[in-house]
């Protein structure tokens, strides 16, 4: 862990949650269909992003670097994850937020650590299918949901 980096990583990241809380007060607090306002998702990423950021510095205060190590870059996971977000954000309204989150989520988990495709599917599909539950029908949220082609 280079504390350095990560100080500033969290420090930049901090702005960013900060300017998303800042930006998303500009954005229409109701939308067409939906009790919840288009403000709320990027207000509530960029408090989250900020707090996190918050822990980073945090722990790079505590934290005493001991010993330093060079530390291998994984490209290749990087790149299959990025990858499959960017067509995340592609085919999100083409196939749904269900389908597109699963496929997402289970090529990160994959990719992060072989094998265990049970555990991997499970917490997917609870996930996708428990957050869209939850925004739709508690929140009274819109999403995309399956394609039509689907039938559903």
């Amino acid at each position: 862990m280079n504390t350095m980096f990560d100080r500033y990583a969290g420090i930049v990241f901090f702005a960013i949650g900060t300017a998303f809380v800042i930006g998303s007060r500009s954005i229409s607090t109701s939308a067409y269909g939906s009790n919840v306002g288009a403000n709320i998702f990027p207000m509530m990423l960029g408090s989250f992003l900020a707090l996190m950021s918050i822990r980073l510095i945090y722990e790079t205060f505590r934290k005493q670097q001991t010993q330093k190590r060079k530390e291998n870059l994984d490209y290749k996971r990087f790149g299959i994850i990025f990858v499959s977000a960017v067509l995340y954000a592609l085919f999100l309204e083409d196939i749904g937020f269900v389908i597109s989150t699963f496929l997402f989520l289970m090529i990160g988990f994959q990719s992060m650590q072989k094998g265990r495709v049970w555990v991997s599917l499970l917490i997917s599909v609870a996930f996708s299918y428990g957050m869209y539950s939850l925004f739709v029908n508690v929140m009274d949220g819109s999403l995309p949901g399956f394609p039509a082609w689907l039938g559903f």
